[in-house]
């Protein structure tokens, strides 16, 4: 395959973390054929974890933080074109069309087409001021711009997940007025387990941000400055800027037109190949099996676009690898780095672990009878770290010595002697 790849060509559609990683990728795999990348954001690639956190506290002419210096892209002779649109394709004549009706002939075929945020279809919402997703490059600066333009501005941000927390922390840090409306009982009720919430709840509130919940949002009303927004138990809140974080809605259209398998996102084997076995899926768009949880999966992190991106390159390079990797995540907030490994979904028991000798410094590992399923970690990277290697290697762990918080975290020290 890579002898014969001299004169084939690869696009991928989507330049994102799984796109462009997918095209370095492809290279190191030996792809001596031509790489195409299409994105319709006119930006060179960049990391999107950064935008809901240190670019909008950063100084007002931050430089966003590429993915890769734009000389790279020309060293691996990878084509780079921004701000256009992929609007179709063929999978008979295997060519993409683009917006402006030209047409591109492929041999293999990525789609990294990840996920646009979803807007709920509120009252009002389009007649709304200062009123943004956070997903891109062009939504943070507009946030950030936002922010910039009055001493004290009231920030109400719709959705208590990690994107809505990590805005409110920004905005907040940047000296205003916030309030975060979730229509759940608590912040993070999907991810996370009531404990986590409560922490985040405290740690936002002792920083001046209002958490209210229960919130569920109706309607919006705007006058010539602001925004007043109405839920259904008959509060309403005024804002300057309004943030919504309430989810995501995954691109799926380019593989709906030409008939490939979906199931919550585009279905994909352990090789990351489609239904079309020319076409392949990476990242935030796909629904792969895990088969250490041994289920399916829609992933939505920078770790699971990365891990994708070298499969689908290995694939397409004739040397086929099973994606078998253990999802892990991270969030910054305020002087909390939290790190997350591992799925807690069908956790039976939690167990809180708070390290004495350093401040704010804590960890809950969930479990389902005796296997650990996953391990949130709060300025601890030790508890990170040691989890990650339970979790991947399946072991029974003493689950009194863990909780014995004058026990020292090492490889060792939890194992049944």
């Amino acid at each position: 395959m890579i002898k014969e790849s001299i004169n084939k060509t690869c696009i991928i559609v989507g330049a994102s973390h799984a796109g462009v990683n997918c095209a370095f990728a492809l290279r190191r795999n030996g792809w001596q054929g031509k790489i195409k990348l299409y994105d319709a954001d006119p930006e060179l690639p960049y990391h999107r974890p950064p935008l809901s956190k240190a670019y909008i506290t950063a100084s007002e002419n931050a430089d966003v933080d590429l993915l890769f210096p734009k000389q790279n892209y020309e060293t691996e002779k990878i084509s780079l074109n921004l701000g256009v649109k992929v609007t179709s394709i063929d999978k008979v004549l295997k060519t993409i069309t683009l917006e402006d009706e030209s047409k591109v002939q492929y041999d293999k075929l990525v789609l990294a087409t990840g996920a646009k945020p979803f807007i709920p279809p509120i009252k009002g919402i389009e007649n709304a001021l200062d009123l943004y997703p956070m997903r891109n490059f062009t939504d943070a600066i507009h946030i950030k711009n936002a922010l910039n333009a009055s001493v004290e501005k009231n920030v109400v941000i719709i959705g208590g997940g990690y994107i809505g927390l990590e805005t409110a922390a920004s905005s907040r840090k940047m000296g205003a007025n916030v309030t975060v409306l979730e229509r759940e009982s608590r912040v993070l009720e999907r991810v996370t387990a009531p404990e986590m919430s409560a922490f985040f709840t405290e740690l936002h509130q002792k920083n001046g941000v209002k958490i209210l919940t229960n919130k569920n949002v109706v309607k919006f009303e705007a006058d010539a400055t602001k925004n007043i927004i109405l839920c259904e138990d008959g509060t309403s809140y005024s804002a300057d800027l309004i943030v919504v974080g309430v989810g995501i809605k995954v691109n799926t259209d380019l593989a709906q037109n030409i008939g490939l398998e979906l199931e919550n996102g585009i279905k994909v084997d352990q090789n990351s190949r489609t239904s079309d076995t020319n076409i392949y899926a990476i990242g935030d768009c796909t629904y792969h099996f895990n088969p250490h949880y041994k289920r399916f999966l829609r992933l939505e992190s920078v770790q699971n676009a990365v891990d994708q991106a070298k499969i689908a390159a290995s694939s397409i390079c004739g040397n086929d690898l099973i994606y078998d990797a253990i999802p892990w995540f991270w969030s910054d907030q305020y002087n909390v780095k939290l790190q997350m490994v591992g799925l807690s979904q069908g956790y039976n028991q939690i167990i809180k672990r708070v390290e004495t000798d350093r401040e704010n410094c804590k960890s809950i590992w969930y479990f389902k009878d005796d296997e650990l399923l996953a391990v949130d970690a709060v300025n601890n990277a030790k508890a990170y770290m040691l989890g990650s290697k339970i979790i991947k290697n399946n072991t029974k762990i003493d689950k009194v010595k863990l909780q014995d918080n004058t026990i020292k975290m090492t490889p060792r020290s939890f194992l049944f002697l």
